[in-house]
């Protein structure tokens, strides 16, 4: 394969990206292809600590994402990014500047459950005050419109989910049967 491809995974805070991304991971590994997860707090945290929340500090980020992302898959590498990502407007930055190689899966998942799943504790912070921009309870989320797919994470197991992408990235040739 010559070129990779970029798997933008884009939902909710608790929605299952980073699961997905990561059952993705080694099923792609597996395959012998070379594979990379660029989880969103992981790259903030790593190149972009000194960004808050705000729409313009979120867009920033999210351009830095776009620039590796696009540089490892030229690459050849299978790139998972696992990124809030909420605004339509930003996803599409992406998808002109990656190119063919662009596959946006929506990871859907109703808000109430996200606040269930709360796996970071996110949601009970913006509750108590101690967090501000929230996507969802405090900050838009605009779900997309036309994404390659949507995988339902609150009525399908995670599995369930990355074996949809997985299916999707074959058919589009990104992967081997």
């Amino acid at each position: 394969m010559k070129h990779g491809c970029v798997v933008w995974l884009t939902g909710l805070p608790g929605s299952g990206k980073t699961t997905v991304a990561r059952l993705i991971e080694g099923h792609v590994r597996k395959l012998g292809l070379s594979v990379e997860v660029l989880d969103g707090d992981e790259v903030r945290r790593n190149l972009s600590p000194e960004l808050g929340f705000s729409k313009q500090d979120r867009e920033a980020h999210a351009r830095r994402v776009v620039y590796i992302s696009n540089l490892l898959s030229r690459n050849g590498i299978v790139t998972i990014v696992a990124l809030i990502s909420p605004y339509r407007e930003f996803r599409q930055y992406a998808r002109e500047n990656i190119g063919r190689n662009f596959v946006e899966v929506y990871v859907k998942a109703s808000e109430e459950l996200c606040r269930k799943r709360d796996p970071k504790g996110l949601y009970k912070k913006a509750q108590e005050g101690k967090l501000t921009n929230l996507t969802g309870p405090q900050d838009p989320y605009e779900p997309p419109l036309n994404p390659e797919l949507v995988i339902d994470t609150e009525n399908e197991p995670a599995d369930v989910c990355a074996g949809r992408v997985l299916e999707l990235l074959r058919i589009r040739g990104h992967i081997a049967s």
